[in-house]
This record gives C-alpha cells, structure tokens and sequence, in this order.
C-alpha cells in the first residue's frame, strides 16, 4: 500500500455489502469510486456507470480511475444478485445472467485492475463469495454455483498473482440483510410438482436474510481487511458464518445433506 489515502475500486458500491463497504473505507480516509450500473455521487463516493458483465465497460471505468489518481490499491468485487427455483425449471437465460454478473463479472473486474497492480508491484483484491459457495442451498442451486465458482477462482488467482505483491481474497458472508432479498429473481415454475417446496425453501432464506447480519457489519469487516497489511485468503464475517463453514467441512457429506434439506428442502 502507498503512504497516501488509498484508492479503491468497489462493484455494485450502489446498494448492499458494496455500498456498506465503500463508505466505511470512505471514512477510514481512502478514495473511493463505486461501479455500477446506477448510482451518482456522494460526498465520500465517486460514481462511474460500468456493467460488470462488459468487460470493455469495467475496463474503461478502470482506466478513468487510473488516469485521475495514477494507480488503484484496492478492489473489492460486490456486484451481484440472486436467483432461485428448481434448477430443472430455470430458464438458461436466468442461469447464464446468474453466471454472467457474479461470476464473469468478478473475473472482469479483476482482469481490469491486475496490470496496473502488476506495474505498482501491490494490491490487494477481495471478491464477495457467499457461505452459498461452501453449502449448497437447494432452490438456489445456480446463485449457489456461481458464488463456489467465485471462491474457486480467488483460490487459483491468490498464487497466480501473489508473486507481483498482490493478495486476493475472498469473502465469505452469511445471511446478511439488504436489498438482495427484495431484488431476487423468484422462479416459481415447477412448484405443482416440487409440492410446494420451492415457495417454502426461498421464503425460509428471504426470513433468514432479513433477520441476518447487518449489512454495515459485513462492510465495516471487510473495510478492516482491506487495509491491514497481511490477510488470509478466506475471510468470513461473522461467529455464525464461521461455524457453518467449518461445520461444512468437518462433518460428513450424507450428514450435511441432510441437514441442508431438512433446514431448505423438507
């Protein structure tokens, strides 16, 4: 990191975790730019329309905030929003849109900052996976898939790029409440045949979100993890959130299935 305010890059700064973050790193003194879709600016947040799923369009928004402060320190990859349904009846459209803005859109963001980070011989990045990634939630399978594709690139990128000074992370949050709960894209179709466990499934996790943690936490967390000097590659917000992902991996598979049903597929 430089000695002056560092320059930060989030996606999707516009609602949410992104937006949580942007401004407590805001107010920790760093310069701050969301990119978003939508969005303006604020007194502590600079705003450049970009589409995470045009990489020419993240690339172009990367290079503006090059060419006003002279390098990028950190990049925090938020943008992204939630399907569910059965997977047999989601359309690949939805699926592909699913992969297209949390995943591509990482990879994009990313594949922006990393030759300038390169050149500086530092940065850190830190990605937005989800608990998803570890836990599989039924009903949820492709939003479920795309954040396991995100922690599975952080882990290849970490030792790809960790040679230039860059750190990659990945972050991974529980049940958090904001405005992803209202944005998701429900689809119904096939719930005759699921006997009504879809509607049940994706209302038992919209309650688990909007009684979750609060998204300010969540931002505040990661702001802290952007500017300490060392961080591991996985990083979890959260007591409950850590004991499910340890739980993840500790207990056995036939057992973790289900639970996992019994809590979102009964």
């Amino acid at each position: 990191m430089t000695k002056s305010a560092p320059v930060v890059i989030v996606t999707g700064a516009s609602s949410g975790i992104g937006l949580a973050a942007a401004r407590a790193l805001a107010q920790k003194g760093c310069r701050v730019y969301d990119l978003s879709r939508s969005g303006s600016d604020t007194d502590l947040i600079k705003h450049i329309t970009a589409d995470v799923t045009d990489e020419a369009s993240v690339i172009g928004a990367v290079d503006a905030v090059v060419k006003e402060e002279g390098r990028v320190d950190i990049l925090i990859t938020s943008a992204g929003f939630g399907i569910s349904g059965a997977a047999e009846f989601t359309p690949d459209g939805a699926m592909i849109l699913q992969l297209d803005v949390n995943y591509f859109g990482t990879v994009h963001a990313c594949r922006a900052v990393l030759p300038h980070m390169r050149r500086a011989g530092a940065g850190r990045i830190l990605c937005v996976s989800s608990v998803a990634g570890f836990v599989g939630l039924p009903f949820q399978a492709h939003y479920s898939a795309s954040k396991a594709a995100v922690y599975a690139f952080v882990m290849a990128l970490h030792n790809e790029v960790r040679k230039f000074g860059i750190n990659v992370c990945a972050v991974m949050p529980g049940d958090t409440k904001t405005g992803f709960t209202d944005a998701r894209e429900k689809i119904t179709e096939g719930d005759d045949v699921y006997s009504g466990r879809i509607e049940r499934s994706v209302s038992k996790s919209s309650k688990d979100e909007q009684t979750g943690t609060d998204a300010n936490f969540v931002g505040r967390f990661i702001a802290r993890a952007a500017l300490k000097k060392r961080v591991r590659p996985v990083l979890v917000p959260g007591f409950t959130t850590k004991i499910i992902i340890i739980l993840s991996r500790l207990v056995p598979v036939p057992l973790a299935w289900r639970i996992v049903e019994k809590l979102y597929a009964s």
